[in-house]
C-alpha cells in the first residue's frame, strides 16, 4: 500500500533535551581534536615560526565561521545545522544537496578514524601490522562498539563524549607542561627556514591547519536534543572553537620547545619524541592518549552521522523512518544505514593498506564538510544584509574564509566532491513530487 506525505505518522520530537553546555562543547572540542594534532608539529616545522601566521589565520576564520554559526543556531533551533540553515535561506535544493554532501562526509569519516585508531592501537599489538584482515575486525569492533552506544541513548552518547573530551586533553596538557617547564628557546626553529616568501608560507600554513578545525559546527547538528538550545548552541560552538584554537597553538609551541627543529622536521610521532622528557612510559602514554582522541572524534562522528539523515526527515526531504527514534531517544534508522555504510567503505579500502585507505577516505570527507559552513555564511549575509550590517561583514569574512579553504583544497578534491554532491540529484528529484512509503 501507498502512503502518502500527509498519512505519514508524525516524525517523533525528544521529550527530553539530552545534552547540556558541556554536552554540547564536548562535541565541538573531541570532534576538532582527533588524530590531526599529533602530527601537526612536524608538518608545520619546515615552515619555522613563521609556521604560527597560519595558525593564526586559521584560528580566526574559525572564530568568525563560529559566530556566524552561533548567530544561526540562535535564530533556528531545529536539529540539522548547516543543513537548517540553508533549507531556510535557499530552498529544498540547496538544503537538500547540503545535506547530502555532509551526511557523506560523515559517514566516510567513520571508516578514516577507525582507520586511524587501528594505525595507533598497533604500537601495542605489532601483530596488527601485517595483517589487513584483522585491522579491519578491530575497526569494525570499535564503530559497531560505539554505534551501540549512540544506538541505546543521545544521553549515553553524550556522557561518553565529554569522558573521552576530558581524557584526551590529559595527554596533551602534559607535553604542553613539559614543554613550559623543560623546554629550551634554543630548539625552537629559525623564523622562516623554507625560504620562500611570506604570503606563500601564510597560504600554505593556513592549508595545513584548516582541516584541524573540522567540527566546529557540530554542536549546531543536534539542536532538537540541546536544553535551552537557542543559547546554549551559540556558546558552545564559539567557546568550544576557542578553546581548541587556544590548545593547538599551545601544544605546537611547546612541542617546537622539547624537539629540536632538526629533529621535529623528521619527526613521524612529534608528540611521542616530546613525552621522553617523561620517561620511558611517555611515548607509550601519548599512544594511548592519540587512541583515546581517536575514539572520542569517532564517537562525535557516529552520533552526528544519525542526526543529519534525521533533521532532513524532519524537513520533509526524506523517508520519514529516519526521523523516527527509539526508547533513549536515538534515530535508530538513522544510525545504522551510516554504521552500515561505513562499514562497507572500511572493508573495501583495506585493499589499500592502512595509509593509502586513510588518505583516501579523508580526501572524500574534508570537502563536503567544507561546503556547508561556505553556505551557512551566505546564509547569514542573507538575513543580516539590510538589517545589521555589522554580522553581515562578519559573515562576509566569513564566507571570504570558507572559500579560501574550499579554493585551497585542490581541483583533485573539489572534483570528487563535486562528484560525490551531484549523485544525490537523482534521489532529491524521484522524491520532490511526494514522499512515498511502501508499506
Amino acid at each position: 500500500m501507498n502512503t502518502s506525505e500527509t498519512d505519514q505518522p508524525t516524525l517523533e520530537t525528544p521529550t527530553h533535551k539530552a545534552i547540556g553546555f558541556w554536552g554540547c562543547w564536548s562535541l565541538v572540542v573531541g570532534i576538532m581534536i582527533g588524530s590531526g594534532i599529533f602530527m601537526l608539529p612536524a608538518v608545520l616545522a619546515p615552515y619555522g615560526l613563521l609556521g604560527f601566521t597560519g595558525w593564526i589565520i586559521t584560528a580566526g576564520g574559525s572564530i568568525l565561521l563560529a559566530l556566524v554559526l552561533g548567530r544561526l543556531a540562535h535564530r533556528t533551533t531545529r536539529s540539522g545545522g548547516p543543513i537548517a540553515y540553508a533549507h531556510d535561506a535557499f530552498g529544498d535544493l540547496v538544503g537538500y544537496l547540503v545535506a547530502w554532501g555532509y551526511w557523506a562526509s560523515y559517514w566516510i569519516a567513520i571508516p578514516a578514524i577507525a582507520i586511524a585508531f587501528v594505525g595507533y592501537l598497533t604500537v601495542f599489538v605489532p601483530a596488527l601490522q601485517g595483517s589487513p584482515i584483522a585491522q579491519a575486525g578491530c575497526g569494525l569492533a570499535l564503530i559497531w562498539g560505539l554505534g551501540l552506544i549512540s544506538l541505546h541513548g543521545i544521553r549515553d552518547a553524550s556522557f561518553v563524549q565529554l569522558l573521552m573530551t576530558v581524557l584526551k586533553l590529559v595527554p596533551i596538557f602534559l607535553i604542553i607542561g613539559v614543554g613550559l617547564f623543560t623546554g629550551d628557546v634554543a630548539n625552537l626553529p629559525a623564523v622562516n627556514p623554507s625560504g620562500d616568501g611570506f604570503f606563500p608560507v601564510l597560504a600554505a600554513t593556513a592549508l595545513l591547519t584548516m582541516w584541524a578545525f573540522a567540527g566546529l559546527e557540530a554542536a549546531t547538528i543536534p539542536a532538537g536534543d540541546v536544553r535551552d538550545a537557542a543559547s546554549t548552541v551559540p556558546k558552545a560552538t564559539v567557546i568550544g572553537t576557542i578553546t581548541v584554537a587556544i590548545i593547538y597553538i599551545v601544544a605546537t609551541a611547546s612541542v617546537m620547545l622539547v624537539v629540536p627543529a632538526a629533529e621535529l622536521v623528521e619527526s613521524t610521532s612529534p608528540f611521542s619524541d616530546a613525552a621522553r622528557a617523561l620517561g620511558s612510559w611517555g611515548p607509550g602514554l601519548i599512544a594511548a592518549g592519540a587512541m583515546v582522541s581517536t575514539a572520542g572524534a569517532l564517537n562525535g562522528v557516529i552520533l552526528l552521522s544519525g542526526q543529519l539523515p534525521m533533521a532532513v526527515a524532519l524537513d520533509k526531504l526524506a523517508p520519514a523512518v529516519l526521523g523516527h527514534r527509539n526508547k533513549g531517544g536515538a534515530p535508530q534508522f538513522s544510525l545504522l544505514l551510516s554504521l552500515g555504510l561505513g562499514s562497507i567503505l572500511l572493508v573495501a579500502n583495506y585493499s589499500r593498506g592502512l595509509v593509502g585507505a586513510f588518505t583516501f577516505l579523508l580526501m572524500m570527507s574534508t570537502v563536503c564538510l567544507l561546503l556547508p559552513l561556505l553556505v551557512s555564511a551566505l546564509a547569514e549575509l542573507r538575513h543580516s544584509w539590510k538589517s545589521a550590517r555589522g554580522w553581515a561583514v562578519i559573515a562576509l569574512a566569513a564566507g571570504a574564509y570558507s572559500a579560501f579553504a574550499v579554493l585551497g583544497s585542490g581541483l583533485e578534491v573539489l572534483a570528487w566532491g563535486g562528484v560525490l554532491i551531484l549523485a544525490g540529484l537523482p534521489a532529491y528529484w524521484l522524491g520532490k513530487p511526494k514522499l512515498v512509503v511502501e508499506t
